[in-house]
Order: C-alpha cells, then sequence, then structure tokens
C-alpha cells in the first residue's frame, strides 16, 4: 500500500484564516527586522528550522524565516525573505522583497490596515501591499 501526500489539500489547510503581506523594500533582512521592532514592537527572530530550501537549476536556493509570536493570544507572525541569489520563492511575487504571513488566529481587516501603515512608515519601505491567498501560485513554499 502507498500512501500519498495531497499537497493541495495540505496547503488549504495551511492556508485557513491566514493574512499575506507583499514589501517591497531595499534593505537586508535584519536591517528590516530591527526596524520593526524599533518602530512597530515586532521582535522578529530568525528560525532555522523553518528556512525554505528550494532545489533549482542544479542547486540549492535558502530563504529564510523570521518569527514573532504574539505574547497574548495565538496569533504568529512569519516574515519570509522572497529573494535569493536571483532566485524567488514566490516567482509570482518577484516584485516583493519579503512575505509577512499572519497565522495562528483570525485577523481582522482593521489589525492588517493598522499594520501596512505602520510598515509603510519605515525607512526605505517603498510599497507595502496585502496579498490574496488565492493569488499565491507556489503555496507549499510557505508551508512548514
Amino acid at each position: 500500500m502507498k500512501f500519498r501526500f495531497d499537497n493541495d489539500s495540505i496547503a488549504n489547510d495551511f492556508f485557513q484564516d491566514v493574512r499575506l503581506i507583499g514589501i517591497i523594500s531595499s534593505q537586508q533582512d535584519y536591517q528590516f527586522c530591527w526596524q520593526v521592532q524599533q518602530f512597530l514592537q515586532i521582535d522578529f527572530r530568525v528560525n532555522h528550522e523553518l528556512e525554505v530550501c528550494l532545489a533549482r537549476k542544479g542547486r540549492n536556493y535558502y530563504f529564510s524565516v523570521y518569527q514573532f509570536n504574539e505574547p497574548l493570544g495565538s496569533l504568529v507572525h512569519y516574515l519570509y525573505n522572497n529573494q535569493y541569489d536571483g532566485e524567488y520563492l514566490l516567482p509570482e511575487f518577484r516584485h516583493f522583497d519579503f512575505i509577512w504571513l499572519l497565522k495562528g488566529d483570525v485577523v481582522k481587516d482593521q489589525f492588517v490596515t493598522e499594520l501596512v501603515r505602520g510598515i509603510k512608515t519605515l525607512h526605505q519601505v517603498q510599497l507595502v501591499s496585502e496579498i490574496g491567498s488565492d493569488k499565491v501560485k507556489h503555496k507549499s513554499h510557505l508551508v512548514f
């Protein structure tokens, strides 16, 4: 008997109640996270266990993932580096440098609006936009 993973089903389950934000910024990931901590009090920490490795063109590409758990409630913030050495975690959003994912609790529209507004005030941030999860073609790249 063979067991097969239904990746689409796993991805769809993962993306229930997820909110995504795309960010264009010329900063390195650690610099961006430092600013987020200073001005928005969201203390991202790199999570090496969640690092995404994609094999393309005969080599491996590694995409950093940062994590912050809200002290109250079950909401977790994840910040994915969308670029590594000319490759993209989500090629359909190659213009975004970072993908901010909110998961673990229902996130109200007002919270996302205020978060987007706060991110826009950070130095060297050119664009911030919410991404509908239905627009993500490579959902499995974000699933951990």
